[in-house]
């Protein structure tokens, strides 16, 4: 169990500094919402009045015009944890005659907003899918942005005398378009230090250390304030490849068989899909980007049983980060074992720290037993 929380503010251009502390003080709440597949986002509230230092002269100066640098840092029991480092994409004063009553709300998103706001043309001769990612990523070190790209599964790198790829768009789109061909992520990690952040492209993170175990329904050693667990049945989906057979001529699909090493299961019954769809324009395809093809659709696949759960920082001990692993204990032998965090929301108000988040894998019963730490 936590003891204290303190929340660090900060703002700049490309760097930053302690946010000004007529502003900290009349912070209301924080916002913070962080996805697999999305950029993530948030929204600060301020008490203002009309005679404020905020309306008469931080607004007017333009401390909060767009696109001023965010980063949002939680400490608890002296542990920092980034929970932010984006930019400002608007703010709403709300004039009130109740005194007291009058907000300004700054919303944002993360930096991988300043990658989707030009589109670039470039060439990438004889660069494999992930040198071309750290050669975009890199534009972005002056905002403490580490690349760290990881080869695909099937590593192919283009012949540049039959193929030369070309960028014809925002660098997020292109990274993204990357990833969606191999079957990966790409997210931005913040921290581990306020000012720095990983800009990270692979696989989803289903192995590792787990967090604190989720707890429930076990008295007084409960550390969530709820949690239920839904089961898709039609969230799977068997992909196939049309072959032809040799002597009859005749057109067989062929199951493509799902692939482990981007998305290790974390249980021991999956669930039976129940759609079927085939991969189509293949025939065209190189043999090693076919193979990349089949990978990425087969890990496209969704999470068939999801939860979604709230809890309190301070009792849970520690902040629950998204796109990794955490186990769950006490919801029974069917859904008790590890997830994966797919999301996270952080509602910070004074002498307050809730998260809701969202479970996602892909069967049922955990491989052991027990669940730890």
């Amino acid at each position: 169990m936590a003891r204290s929380i303190q929340l660090l503010l900060q703002l700049g251009d490309v760097v930053t500094a302690p946010a000004p502390q007529p502003l900290v003080d009349a912070l209301q709440s924080v916002q913070v919402t962080a996805s697999a597949g999305s950029r993530s986002g948030f929204q600060l509230t301020f008490a203002v009045s009309k005679q404020s230092v905020i309306t008469q002269a931080l607004l007017p100066a333009g401390l909060l015009d767009p696109p001023r640098r965010v980063i949002v840092t939680a400490i608890v029991s002296g542990v920092p944890e980034v929970l932010i480092d984006g930019v400002i994409t608007r703010h709403e004063l709300s004039p009130s005659p109740t005194p007291g009553s009058s907000t300004l709300t700054v919303t944002g998103e993360d930096l991988t907003l300043l990658m989707d706001l030009r589109t670039e043309h470039a060439c990438y001769p004889a660069m494999p899918h992930n040198v071309r990612v750290m050669t975009v990523l890199l534009k972005y070190v002056k905002y403490g942005i580490v690349p760290a790209a990881i080869p695909p599964v099937v590593f192919t790198v283009p012949n540049p005398l039959d193929q030369i790829p070309v960028q014809s768009a925002t660098d997020l789109e292109y990274v993204r378009s990357l990833a969606d061909e191999v079957g990966y992520a790409f997210y931005l990690v913040p921290g581990p230090v306020p000012g720095a952040s990983i800009g990270y492209w692979g696989p989803e993170i289903r192995v590792g250390v787990p967090q604190p175990a989720l707890t429930v329904n076990s008295g007084p050693a409960d550390n969530v304030e709820s949690l239920s667990f839904s089961f898709d049945g039609l969230a799977r989906t068997q992909y196939t490849v049309r072959v032809t057979e040799p002597t009859t001529k005749l057109g067989i699909d062929v199951p493509v068989p799902s692939v482990s090493l981007l998305k290790p299961p974390l249980a021991v019954r999956p669930a039976v899909a129940l759609r079927q769809q085939p991969i189509v324009k293949l025939t065209d395809r190189s043999l090693p980007d076919a193979m990349l093809k089949a990978v990425s659709v087969t890990a496209a696949s969704a999470d068939c049983v999801t939860g979604q759960g709230r809890l309190d920082v301070l009792r849970y001990g520690r902040v629950l980060a998204p796109r990794g692993i955490v186990g769950v204990r006490g919801a029974g032998p069917a859904y008790d074992g590890f997830y994966y965090v797919r999301s996270v929301t952080h509602e910070i108000r004074r002498g307050e720290y809730k998260q809701d988040f969202s479970l996602a894998r892909d069967g049922f019963v955990p491989f052991s037993d027990r669940v730890i730490p």
